[in-house]
């Protein structure tokens, strides 16, 4: 009866196991066609709208409108805490932290402004994708090169409209397990130099959706929190790091669990 009991045991667990895979293997193809589907979707009319308009902020509204499908088709609730604290006429240097793919979606839908994305320069190569990424006006670096980075970004930055920001994922690659790591200097270098403000914001959540070296998506909630916007007038590049810390610490500090 014990033996038996045992066979009956491992049959349960290996269904349960199998169920399981099946499900991960729905959730892959399933958010695999609608990323395709809203990529073909917004793409073409991306990649033309970038041509007429020279401002591409036509461009970026459509890739809000592939940013919603995205979230809506991983089943994903959006929230937003602290917009009240942007002034869409002002220009702002945005540092985020990173935890998943899921947060340039998050920031894209959830801001309201108008911005351009810091991202490196092998996005440009992927098809399609990649050509609607630079119609919207995104300003792409070459992060094995520090100071040609930030030479293309005061570059980006020039052609920019006024009232577009520049969005930097400061860490510079996603967290393993959602704590915020060291900041990379370009954005603050960016904000010194043009003296714009730093709007700090905190992406909570998103790893629990789609963790990093993850393929499978949960549908969980992600909240996107808003800082006090941080004057840069009073930095210098060689307090630098100062800035960098007062805004990873700011950032950190509006971090919690949401989603479990």
């Amino acid at each position: 009866m014990a033996y038996s009991g045992y066979i009956e045991s491992d049959r349960r667990n290996l269904f349960g196991r199998l169920v399981y895979q099946a499900v991960c293997l729905v959730k892959v193809v399933w958010l695999g066609f609608w990323l395709a589907f809203a990529t073909v979707l917004v793409a073409v009319p991306i990649i033309i709208a970038g041509y007429f308009s020279s401002t591409g902020n036509f461009a970026f509204n459509l890739a809000r409108v592939w940013a919603w499908i995205i979230l809506k088709a991983a089943g994903v609730k959006l929230i937003v805490t602290g917009k009240e604290k942007i002034d869409k006429k002002v220009t702002y240097i945005i540092i985020s932290n990173h935890q998943s793919h899921f947060d340039g979606p998050v920031v894209a839908a959830g801001l309201g402004i108008q911005f351009r994305w810091v991202a490196k320069q092998e996005l440009l190569k992927i098809p399609v994708f990649g050509n609607a990424l630079y119609a919207c006006g995104n300003i792409f670096i070459d992060r094995k090169d520090r100071e040609k980075s930030i030479r293309m970004i005061k570059e980006g930055m020039n052609r920019l409209s006024p009232g577009t920001g520049v969005m930097f994922f400061a860490e510079g690659t996603r967290s393993e397990d959602g704590k915020i790591g060291a900041f990379k200097k370009g954005g603050f270098a960016a904000a010194i130099e043009t003296g714009y403000q730093i709007l700090p914001v905190a992406i909570n959540g998103s790893n629990r959706v789609l963790p990093k070296g993850s393929i499978v998506f949960s549908s969980n909630p992600i909240e996107v929190r808003v800082g006090d916007p941080i004057e840069t007038s009073n930095y210098s590049q060689d307090t630098i790091e100062k800035l960098a810390e007062k805004t990873r610490d700011i950032i950190i500090s509006m971090q919690r669990n949401i989603g479990a």
